[in-house]
């Protein structure tokens, strides 16, 4: 009988540990970004966390596409895509009518004077549902992931679209098809009232409800919990659109003294990590009310799961905010 050297035992080991740690991801994760950024700037954190993945071999960014219809909204996607060298990532926005709204503090109009960018409005950028259809029709079965950290027009219009040059499936059976995951901020569990639910309450209910597969939630009390940012500003990064954002919004809220709260990065975290490790999860199927709140009906054969801090609050925080202070590879 053969017997195993101490050495290869160790390695066995070592290796067996590797596979539960949060860094043992073995190819990238194809991802589609749907974001609001505008209103809040943790999108802005979230997507140089989504960057700092796909420099690292973890994620394949398909595309970044805006739910909020304000101007400067896609520049800024474009400002930051930019500087981490992708300035090819392609850029979308509700075709449709759709919330269209900006940050207070002024710093997308301060990134897009002061960084390089070639998309000059959001009006200019492809319909998002025709992005959509373009890039998933392309992907393999079950290969990609999308990430909503904002409003659900978007993906409400895409399971409302029908057959095309495009794509001979409709937008329920491409969605079916192609999208492995589908991870969402939204939403405040077990029940409450959240932004990104209750500003397109109509359009999130339609998904909710019509997703034809698992969608898993990041709820409001997650990111509320994880405050980051802090480090960024203090640290000798220079000519970073990212660090900008979090050095002009940080002063302008007391609120915001701790650093700001990090909704959008934990779903990122959760499409590009999955949960094991950082979050419990509960299963069931949420319940959006006619004011926009929502309620949960916990029970094991539902579709929905919303997630459960387990990670210690400090570890948590360093892990997502080491990935947004990620530096541009240079290419």
């Amino acid at each position: 009988m053969k017997t195993t050297s101490p050495a290869l035992l160790i390695m066995i080991m070592l290796s067996a540990l590797m596979c539960g740690r949060p860094e043992a991801v073995n190819h990238p994760v194809k991802i589609i970004f749907d974001t609001d950024l505008g209103p809040d700037y943790d999108d802005v954190g979230a997507l140089a966390f989504l960057h700092a993945m796909a420099d690292s071999g973890k994620a394949e960014i398909l595309a970044t596409i805006s739910s909020n219809k304000h101007p400067l909204v896609a520049p800024c996607i474009d400002v930051i895509n930019t500087y981490f060298g992708r300035p090819a990532i392609p850029v979308g926005a509700p075709g449709s009518q759709g919330v269209s709204l900006s940050a207070s503090q002024h710093w997308p109009d301060s990134i897009v004077a002061k960084y390089p960018h070639t998309v000059r409005s959001t009006e200019e950028v492809p319909d998002a549902v025709y992005l959509y259809r373009r890039i998933l029709s392309t992907q393999a079965d079950s290969s990609v992931t999308l990430v909503t950290v904002g409003f659900l027009t978007n993906i409400a219009n895409l399971l409302k679209s029908q057959p095309d040059s495009l794509c001979p499936l409709d937008g329920r059976e491409l969605a079916s098809k192609k999208v492995k995951r589908l991870v969402s901020m939204a939403g405040f569990f077990p029940k409450g009232r959240e932004f990104n639910v209750f500003m397109d309450s109509t359009s999130s209910e339609y998904v909710f409800n019509e997703w034809p597969g698992e969608i898993i939630f990041s709820g409001f009390e997650i990111g509320s919990r994880i405050f980051t940012g802090l480090r960024l500003i203090n640290s000798d990064i220079k000519d970073s659109p990212v660090k900008d954002v979090y050095r002009i919004s940080i002063p302008l809220s007391e609120e915001d003294r701790n650093g700001r709260m990090s909704w959008d990065q934990t779903a990122v975290l959760i499409a590009v990590y999955g949960t094991e490790g950082f979050f419990d999860t509960r299963r069931g199927n949420i319940i959006v009310n006619p004011d926009g709140s929502n309620t949960w009906d916990e029970n094991q054969g539902g579709r929905h799961v919303y997630v459960i801090q387990k990670m210690p609050l400090p570890d948590i925080t360093g892990f997502i905010e080491e990935r947004m202070m990620h530096r541009p590879v240079l290419k």
